[in-house]
């Protein structure tokens, strides 16, 4: 730019011109930074919590690793499962009876879902069926998944618990708390196939290379199982109060934790021999894998949840609401 004589600033005048140009870079500078630090927290991604002593679910943002709001529900929420399309997540709050379903970008409540006891819930892998563990009606229900009529209703005795799937959808496979046994359902049929003997109180079941994992809370280990038949092909043990198993991401271990010990003991998937175990106080229960690498847990027994980094052990936690129990963690997701 060119300036006139008449108005060319000079000396003392054209320093201050530099300063004043300098602090209007400098506010814009600040107002950048002002918007940056008011992005939503959850950008980065959000888990959902479910606790289950309380009526609510915890919102926690990934990011921060701070609980960022609490969602009141009607009594008592335990498990979450997403819709085979992905467009409903659905929280079954127990004593309530009755199913959220919720956005899982957003954690918004898009409708109520009338269902008997719905402790533990699950979709075929086939998509003809949602099966619901009613635990505390000793009942289990196969419903239609997309209009949720229920189809049939077995009564099992006692204290239906956990689920698995074979692959292809045929049969489902149910842990009865309440009696040591596993039952069979055969879905194609629509009748009990069979019932065999476990160990005490079978909480966690999975189905694995061809074979179902049960894992027994009175008995501190993990049977193996022919789904065939419910024969009993080899035990292992891995520690007090063993709950639930969760395989990797990859397919290649698996997580067993034991409640009462506090461990998380992974195994080989195909070998099914320990590979490590990690001390997490205060009753590991459910587990959900981020695109970290890192694993959370709810602990039932501190109202917490643990973010571990398996690659070191280390791992920190957050405090929730009274006995968090199902997790759901969403990467995208943007709570409002």
């Amino acid at each position: 730019m060119r300036w006139r004589n008449a108005t060319r600033p000079r000396g003392s005048a054209l320093i201050l011109l530099h300063l004043n140009h300098r602090e209007a870079l400098m506010r814009r500078l600040l107002t950048l930074l002002i918007l940056l630090s008011a992005a939503p927290a959850w950008a980065s991604g959000a888990v959902l919590v479910m606790n289950s002593n309380e009526a609510t679910l915890s919102v926690i943002d990934m990011a921060t690793r701070r609980e960022i709001k609490r969602i009141p529900v009607l009594r008592e929420p335990h498990h979450n499962m997403l819709t085979p399309d992905h467009k409903e997540l659905l929280v079954g709050d127990t004593v309530g009876n009755e199913l959220l379903a919720l956005d899982p970008v957003t954690f918004e409540l898009k409708r109520r879902i009338p269902i008997s006891d719905p402790y533990q819930i699950g979709f075929s892998p086939d998509g003809k069926y949602f099966v619901v563990n009613g635990l505390a009606r000793a009942q289990v229900d196969v419903y239609d998944p997309v209009s949720f009529k229920l189809v049939k209703r077995f009564p099992l005795k006692s204290m239906p618990s956990h689920m698995a799937f074979s692959p292809d959808g045929a049969t489902v496979f149910v842990t009865l708390q309440g009696t040591a046994k596993l039952a069979a359902i055969d879905l194609r049929g629509l009748a009990v196939r069979w019932i065999a003997e476990t160990g005490p109180a079978p909480a966690g079941v999975l189905w694995n290379k061809g074979r179902l994992l049960v894992a027994n809370m009175g008995g501190d280990d993990v049977w193996v199982l022919d789904p065939a038949t419910g024969k009993t092909e080899r035990k292992f043990r891995t520690g007090k109060g063993a709950h639930q198993l969760f395989p990797s991401p990859d397919g290649k271990l698996i997580y067993v934790n034991n409640r009462i010990d506090s461990t998380s003991v992974v195994i080989d998937a195909t070998t099914l021999a320990q590979v490590r175990s990690y001390k997490l106080p205060g009753g590991p229960d459910d587990i959900e894998f981020a695109p970290d690498g890192k694993v959370w847990f709810t602990l039932r027994f501190v109202n917490k949840v643990a973010v571990l980094d398996p690659a070191t052990g280390v791992f920190e936690t957050i405090a929730v609401g009274r006995s968090p129990h199902g997790i759901f963690l969403n990467a995208k997701a943007m709570p409002k």
